[in-house]
């Protein structure tokens, strides 16, 4: 043990003897992360770095009185790449400008240093990033400093890592029954698609998910059968890059795309003016113009991809909010894609009624419409 954490273990075992409080709360526990890592770590966390700024979708639903309490840093990436909710958060708790900001784990630019001045008692790292992390040598460095290092994962395998990730965090920040019941909760909700399409057994449409459409000229990023490709297949959908795609993320050239003919398109978009200034991408998230996303979306229709398919002529293309693929709320996106789906089969289910409950019961900020459009809505 290095004299950093005997320094601080004195100073918690003075403080244990004063409080019984503390005593009951403070203990070091072997936590198991998603790379299946046996980390020990002293819980619960008060001190937090986020190897992603997005994680703060899960923290929220966590610490709901105040989510940047515990947070000492994180990369930045939450005001870039989800705009819309950071200033929704940052009207409400605008000490969260404060919180230092880190390059990426995968492009070489975490700065191990700085991470080490500020004393965390985590770093939480996004499952994705494992490879770089390793070679970079991150892992021994912050360990050296007796700071633990512990992998989630929404992204790359949400339907296998989600709720081990929310248990993960849940027992880092000593909130064990909240995750859980937002686990359960969130179990519910999927099983309002899922078991509606397994007792009805209904044709299954196909489906183009078009990853970050409008974001770069090149066409066509797309999911093979995780993340939104999964999406589609739980509402009763074929993705047509299932079979094609052998991971999570790939490509797929216009000539597949025509060939396969897609009965219906869905469109993930985000409004990425920090990435991509003035770009094709579909602006939608909260609060976002649905006229201007509906104008984007239209254009999209006009790529060399799109010529001749089925989605278009029948008016079947679809936009919804991006960060569903990297955050605990992949439910919400697999109601609205039922509906666009099968919407015989789901006439009572609102998914933005879901979304605004979630809101209500785990979120510290109001729901404000306007993370999905359809030209059938037009």
């Amino acid at each position: 043990m290095n004299l950093r954490k005997l320094a601080a273990g004195a100073a918690i075992a003075f403080f244990v003897a004063l409080s019984p409080t503390l005593q009951a709360q403070a203990e070091t526990v072997t936590v198991t992360d998603v790379a299946g890592r046996q980390v020990e770590v002293d819980v619960p966390v008060q001190r937090v770095i986020l190897g992603e700024g997005r994680q703060i979708y899960l923290v929220a639903a966590l610490d709901t009185a105040n989510p940047f309490e515990r947070v000492v840093g994180w990369r930045e990436d939450f005001s870039q790449a989800d705009p819309d909710n950071y200033a929704i958060y940052l009207e409400q708790f605008p000490q969260m400008a404060e919180i230092p900001t880190f390059g990426g784990f995968k492009d070489g630019t975490f700065d191990v240093e700085q991470a080490v001045a500020l004393d965390p008692d985590v770093v939480i790292m996004n499952i994705e990033s494992k490879q770089a992390t390793e070679d970079a040598r991150y892992i021994e460095k912050l360990d050296a400093a007796g700071i633990p290092v512990v992998y989630v994962d929404f992204r790359e395998h949400p339907f296998a890592n989600t709720e081990p990730s929310m248990r993960l965090f849940g027992q880092l920040f000593g909130e064990e029954k909240r995750a859980e019941e937002f686990s359960t909760w969130r179990a519910a909700q999927i099983r309002r698609v899922t078991d509606v399409i397994e007792e009805a057994d209904p044709e299954r449409p196909s489906v183009f998910i078009d990853r970050a459409g409008g974001y770069s000229d090149d066409c066509c990023m797309t999911f093979g059968d995780d993340n939104f490709g999964k999406f589609v297949e739980m509402a009763g959908g074929e993705n047509i890059a299932k079979d094609i795609i052998p991971g999570t993320f790939g490509t797929l050239n216009p000539e597949q795309i025509i060939a396969s003919n897609p009965d219906q398109v869905i469109v993930t978009g985000g409004y990425w003016e920090a990435y991509v200034p003035g770009g094709n991408w579909v602006g939608v998230g909260p609060g976002q113009n649905e006229a201007e996303a509906l104008r984007k979306l239209e254009a999209l229709t006009e790529r060399p991809a799109m010529t001749g398919v089925a989605a278009v002529e029948t008016g079947q293309m679809h936009a919804i909010w991006h960060q569903f693929y990297n955050s605990p709320y992949q439910f919400v996106a697999i109601q609205q894609m039922a509906k666009w789906l099968h919407p015989e089969l789901f006439t009572d289910l609102d998914p933005e009624a879901t979304f605004r409950e979630l809101h209500e019961r785990f979120l510290p900020v109001s729901y404000r419409p306007g993370y999905w459009v359809s030209l059938t809505d037009e």
